[in-house]
C-alpha cells in the first residue's frame, strides 16, 4: 500500500490528503447502586442465535451493544445504527470485509485497486481515513501511524461473522478516540455455533482462486472450540489508460476459538488469528503478516447486571520498500460493568488502558522521528440511563476521560433523549462531542527525511498538533409502518474544529497544524421491506454536504481533506426460488467524487446459487454494469474491472 504520494497545490507541492490523508449527580448515583448490584442474582445467559431467514420481526429484534455497551433490541436503540446479518453477507455474494460493508447504507465504501480501499462516515474518506472505529470482537484494529485501519489485513472469515454493526456518529462517549463519525464492531459466531466441517473452495477472474477450511467440536457439555485456515489470490486491477496495475494481492490467514461455559453465569473465550500476505505494486511488493490473542471473561449477575474483562495482544508488521517499515505490538486491557439501580436507572461503566510499541524503519525518503514509540492510552467512561416515563421516554447522560501522550487528557461528553410513542415507532435526539487524537503522521513525520538540503520543499508533523474534534447534534426515526416494512431516517450536522491543515512555513517548508474547521450535514435513510415470504429488499439513501474553510492566512485553502459522494444509494435484494435455487442482487449508486474529480457510476453485483442438504454452488457476477470504473483516485489512479467466481461450499 502507498502511504503518501504528493500533488502540485498551487505553485507548491503538498502531501496528497487523499492517499495520506458526568457530572456530580451520576457520581452519586453510581457510588449508591453499584454495591447492591453486585448482590443480585444471577440468570443463565442467552447465546447468540443463528441468523438465517429471519422475519422482519426477528430481525427488529436482534440484539446490539454497540450503542450503550449492552445488549439492546435493534428497533429500540436511540441511534443511527444498521446491522448487517450473515445472511445478508452470505446472499451478497461478498469475498471480503470491505465489500460486505458496503452494504450498510451509512457508510461510504470505495475500492481504490485490488487490495486498498477508503471507507468512512459522514464524509472525511481516503485511503487513510481516521474517524472511523473499527473493532473485531472488541479488539481494536487500530494503527498509531494514521489513526486509521489497514483493511487489507482485515480478513476475517466470513462465515465466522454473526453480525456487523454500524453506528454512524459519534461513539467517543462508550468507546473514546476515533469514534468521531462512526464505530463499526464486527461480531463473529461463538464456536459452539460453529460445530463440524466446512469446506468452501472457488475462483475466478479478478478472485483468482481461493480456499477455506474450518473445524468446530466441543469436549463435554461445555467447552467448544473451532479452528480454520483460508487463503486467497487476488488478480491485478487496470490503470485509467487500460494497462495492467500490477497490483496483486495474496493472504494466508488461520486461527481458532474457545468459548467455555463453567456456569450459567460464566463464559470465557479465548481466540486468536495469524496471517501473511503480499501486496504487489510500486518498486517491490509490500509484505505483512501479524498475530493477535484475545481472552475474555463475561460474568452475569442479572439479566440487567453483567461483569466483563476483556484482555487482548495484537502484533503487525509492514514492509514498504523504499518507504518504511514498521513493527506494532499493542497490549490492551478493559473492564465494564453495568446494572441497574432501582426501576428508572441503568449504569455502565469501566476503564481501560493500552500500550502500543511502535517501531520503524525509516528510508531516505521517509521518516517518523523518533522511530521508536512507546504510546499509553488511560481511559475510564460513565454513562447514566434514565427513564423519565416508563415505556416512553429516556435519557442518556455520559462522559469519557481519556488520556494519550500526544494531547494529553480528552473529555468526551454526549446526552440522548428517547421518545417511543408506540411499540412500532421511537424517536431520538442527541448531542456530543468526540475526538480523534492525533497520530504519529501528524507529530513525528518528515519527508524527505532530515537532513534537508537547502530550497528542496519538504512537509514535516507538528509537535504542537492538537486533537481534532467534532460537536454533534442528531435526530432519528423508526418505525414499523406495518409487520412486513421498517424505515429509518436520521438528519445530523456535524460542526468541527481544529481539523489537520498543511500549513505553508517558507517557500519550500510545509508543516501540519490544525487550522482548518468544516461543517458536514447530511441525512441517512434506510429501509427493510420483507415483500414476500421467499423475498427480502434492504438499502437506503445517503447524503452528505461538507464545507471546510481555513483559520490562517498561511494554511492551503486548496486542500482538503477526504473525498467525498454526495449522494448515495444502494439496495439489496435476496430471493429464495422453487427448487433449492437463490437469486439474489446488489445494487448501488455513487455520486462524483469531487476533488480530485472521480465520476459516478450505478453498478450491480448478481448471485445464482444452488442450494441441497449440505452442499451449495453458487456464481457470483461482480459490478456487472460497465466494463470497468473508478470508485476512488489513488496514484496512479486505477479502475475495478467486472468480474466473475464461482464458489462451492459443503459442511456437515
Amino acid at each position: 500500500m502507498k502511504l503518501f504520494s504528493a500533488v502540485p497545490v498551487g505553485n507548491a507541492r503538498s502531501l496528497n490528503l487523499v492517499a495520506f490523508s458526568a457530572p456530580k449527580r451520576m457520581v452519586l448515583v453510581f457510588v449508591a447502586c453499584a454495591g447492591s448490584a453486585l448482590a443480585q442474582t444471577y440468570v443463565a445467559s442467552r447465546a447468540p442465535s443463528e441468523l438465517k431467514k429471519l422475519s422482519l420481526e426477528e430481525l427488529l429484534t436482534i440484539e446490539v451493544t454497540s450503542v450503550s455497551r449492552r445488549p439492546e433490541k435493534l428497533a429500540e436503540t436511540a441511534s443511527a445504527i444498521q446491522v448487517i446479518t450473515q445472511e445478508d453477507i452470505h446472499r451478497s455474494g461478498v469475498t471480503s470485509l470491505p465489500e460486505a460493508l458496503r452494504l450498510a447504507p451509512n457508510l461510504q465504501v470505495a475500492q481504490v485497486n485490488s487490495h486498498d480501499w477508503a471507507i468512512s462516515a459522514r464524509g472525511f474518506n481516503n485511503t487513510l481515513a481516521n474517524k472511523l472505529l473499527v473493532m473485531i470482537d472488541g479488539r481494536a484494529v487500530y494503527t498509531p501511524l494514521y489513526a486509521g485501519v489497514f483493511w487489507e489485513v482485515q480478513n476475517v472469515l466470513l462465515e465466522d461473522v454473526d453480525r456487523i454493526e454500524v453506528v454512524s456518529g459519534p461513539g467517543g462517549t462508550l468507546w473514546g478516540a476515533n469514534a468521531v463519525n462512526g464505530v463499526i464492531n464486527i461480531i463473529t459466531r461463538s464456536a459452539k455455533d460453529t460445530q463440524g466441517l466446512l469446506v468452501t473452495g472457488g475462483g475466478g477472474s479478478l478472485l483468482q482462486d481461493f480456499g477455506a477450511v474450518r473445524y468446530g467440536g466441543a469436549v463435554g457439555s461445555n467447552f467448544f472450540y473451532r479452528v480454520y485456515g483460508q487463503r486467497f489470490d487476488r488478480n491485478n486491477s487496470i490503470l485509467a489508460n487500460g494497462n495492467d496495475a500490477s497490483d496483486r494481492w495474496d493472504m494466508t490467514q488461520g486461527g481458532f476459538r474457545t468459548d467455555w461455559y463453567p456456569s450459567d453465569a460464566n463464559a470465557l473465550t479465548f481466540q486468536g488469528d495469524f496471517y501473511a500476505g503480499t501486496l504487489q505494486g510500486g518498486l517491490a511488493d509490500t509484505q505483512v503478516d501479524g498475530q493477535n490473542a484475545l481472552g475474555r471473561w463475561a460474568h452475569v449477575f442479572s439479566e440487567e447486571s453483567e461483569l466483563q474483562v476483556q484482555m487482548y495482544f495484537d502484533r503487525t508488521w509492514r514492509d514498504i520498500p523504499n518507504q518504511l517499515a514498521e513493527d506494532l505490538k499493542t497490549y490492551d486491557f478493559d473492564f465494564q460493568h453495568r446494572f441497574a439501580c432501582g426501576e428508572g436507572q441503568r449504569i455502565v461503566y469501566g476503564a481501560g488502558y493500552r500500550l502500543m510499541q511502535d517501531r520503524v524503519k525509516n528510508s531516505p525518503l521517509i521518516s517518523f522521528l523518533p522511530p521508536d514509540r512507546n504510546l499509553q492510552l488511560f481511559s475510564g467512561f460513565l454513562q447514566d440511563e434514565i427513564t423519565l416515563v416508563p415505556e416512553r421516554v429516556k435519557f442518556t447522560i455520559g462522559t469519557k476521560l481519556e488520556h494519550n501522550d500526544f494531547s494529553g487528557w480528552e473529555v468526551q461528553p454526549s446526552a440522548r433523549l428517547a421518545w417511543t410513542p408506540a411499540t412500532n415507532q421511537i424517536l431520538w435526539a442527541a448531542i456530543s462531542r468526540a475526538v480523534r487524537s492525533p497520530s504519529r503522521i501528524d507529530t513525528d513525520f518528515f519527508f524527505p527525511s532530515p537532513p534537508v538540503p537547502p530550497g528542496v520543499t519538504n512537509f514535516s508533523g507538528s509537535r504542537g498538533f492538537d486533537s481534532e474534534n467534532v460537536l454533534a447534534y442528531e435526530l432519528g426515526y423508526r418505525v414499523e409502518p406495518f409487520s412486513r416494512l421498517s424505515l429509518s431516517a436520521a438528519p445530523y450536522y456535524n460542526f468541527y474544529e481544529d481539523l489537520r491543515s498543511i500549513d505553508q512555513t517558507s517557500p519550500t517548508s510545509f508543516l501540519f497544524e490544525n487550522h482548518f474547521k468544516g461543517e458536514v450535514w447530511g441525512i441517512e435513510l434506510s429501509a427493510n421491506y420483507r415483500v414476500t415470504d421467499w423475498w427480502r429488499l434492504r438499502g437506503g439513501y445517503n447524503y452528505v454536504h461538507k464545507h471546510l474553510w481555513p483559520t490562517a492566512s498561511n494554511a492551503l485553502s486548496t486542500v482538503r481533506e477526504g473525498n467525498d459522494p454526495q449522494n448515495q444509494f444502494s439496495l439489496q435484494s435476496i430471493m429464495d426460488l422453487p427448487g433449492h435455487l437463490q437469486f439474489d442482487m446488489t445494487a448501488r449508486y455513487v455520486d462524483t467524487l469531487p476533488s480530485p474529480n472521480v465520476p459516478s457510476y450505478l453498478t450491480f453485483d448478481v448471485r445464482v446459487a444452488w442450494q441441497f442438504k449440505n452442499l451449495e454452488l453458487s456464481i457470483v457476477g461482480q459490478n456487472l454494469l460497465d466494463n470497468r470504473h473508478a470508485e476512488f483516485r489513488g496514484n496512479p489512479p486505477e479502475e475495478i474491472e467486472r468480474s466473475v467466481y464461482g464458489k462451492v461450499s459443503w459442511s456437515f
